[in-house]
């Protein structure tokens, strides 16, 4: 029995974004069977090809976000690369674009004019405050969408300072995952109404969705206080501790259960695990009791009991993990010219992706002008 075509093989996706959000998003469309055509501008092609570190002929974040997509340089401002980019739009299931509200439509690429020729076209716009509201013109980068959504208000270091995230959570998941849900979701409308549909993802207002349990706690009465509550460093039962040889653990032991075997096992008395009148006083107790021994100490000591205890890895201690590596998560790759690497682990079931244990990230190809999917 043949195996099943990936679930959105024939899919067409015209992708004129850079950097981060929208090529994830159409690297997760291309993974789950898509055919993606990457638009890119002459001479320098998405902004990314140029970031370090460089990776064969391009740059190792390039090649990563850009896995199995075709690339295609066009002027957009050039009547005959513009007139084909219209063919292609007029061709495409789902268009994704990245430019500031307003770009594409002087561009005579707005969804209103490209839907006349292609009433089933999904267009995707991802902006940092999306395509109406005061901010619309506003520049940004992800900082800044955590900043005012108050995520990053939150994150406190011991000084009072929000600390930097090295996570690009509204790139990510503000921006790409929230596009690919949402195409996903008119892909499904237009299987029941014939039509397509234009998209408005806000970066921005998209991480309010993670500020949920903040978002209760403040319309309930109370706002969150950065370090003071449950998960922003105000129990000793969600925390960071540093060890004897300046490594960390991440304990997170919230339930009675867990709370009672994490006590046993660092050795702290009956008398002091009551956290509830004191928790910072319970908290200094944990933290002195785990700074006397090392991480590689304590994860013996907390060996497999059920006790939500880990030691804070390292990217490099991640990625080879026995553990994640394992389930196959690196097995893949993305190649390119003289190299190749460990392709993006991405958010789909392996029975839902692309089957390629290896494909090619595009070159920027001057001469491959006006050239159109690899179907027809």
């Amino acid at each position: 029995m043949a195996a099943p075509l990936p679930p959105l093989s024939g899919l067409k996706v015209l992708d004129f974004s850079n950097l981060l959000p929208g090529p994830l998003a159409s690297l997760i469309l291309a993974e789950a069977g898509a055919e993606v055509i990457k638009v890119e501008r002459p001479g320098t092609g998405d902004e990314m090809r140029s970031y370090a570190p460089p990776f064969a002929g391009a740059s190792g974040n390039f090649a990563l976000l850009n896995r199995g997509k075709a690339s295609l340089v066009a002027d957009l401002k050039d009547a005959g690369d513009l007139a084909h980019i219209k063919a292609l739009a007029a061709e495409a299931d789902v268009l994704i674009e990245q430019f500031r509200p307003g770009v594409m439509a002087r561009l005579g690429l707005g969804y209103e004019t490209l839907a006349t020729d292609n009433p089933r076209l999904i267009y995707c716009s991802i902006s940092g405050y999306g395509q109406s509201g005061e901010r619309v013109a506003k520049a940004g980068h992800d900082l800044n969408y955590l900043a005012e959504a108050g995520l990053l208000g939150l994150t406190r270091g011991t000084d009072g300072a929000p600390v930097l995230p090295q996570v690009l959570a509204a790139d990510i998941g503000g921006g790409a995952y929230p596009a690919v849900l949402n195409i996903l979701l008119a892909l499904q409308q237009r299987a029941l109404s014939g039509r397509g549909c234009s998209i408005d993802v806000a970066m921005a207002d998209n991480l309010f969705t993670f500020a949920y349990w903040g978002l209760a706690a403040g319309h309930a009465g109370a706002w969150p206080r950065p370090g003071g509550e449950l998960i922003t460093g105000g129990s000793p039962r969600y925390q960071i501790y540093r060890t004897a040889d300046d490594r960390f653990l991440a304990a997170a032991p919230l339930e009675e259960r867990f709370w009672q075997v994490f006590c046993d096992r660092i050795g702290l008395g009956p008398e002091d695990r009551d956290d509830r009148p004191d928790p910072q006083a319970t908290r200094a107790k944990v933290a002195g009791l785990i700074a006397g021994r090392s991480a590689a100490a304590w994860q013996e000591a907390f060996g497999d009991a059920d006790v939500c205890v880990s030691v804070v890895a390292t990217l490099e201690e991640a990625a080879n993990d026995r553990a994640f590596v394992g389930r196959g998560l690196f097995a893949r790759e993305v190649s390119g010219v003289g190299g190749a690497m460990a392709a993006l682990p991405v958010p789909i079931d392996p029975g839902l992706r692309e089957p390629s244990a290896s494909r090619a990230f595009p070159m920027l190809d001057e001469a491959a002008r006006r050239t159109g999917w690899a179907g027809g």
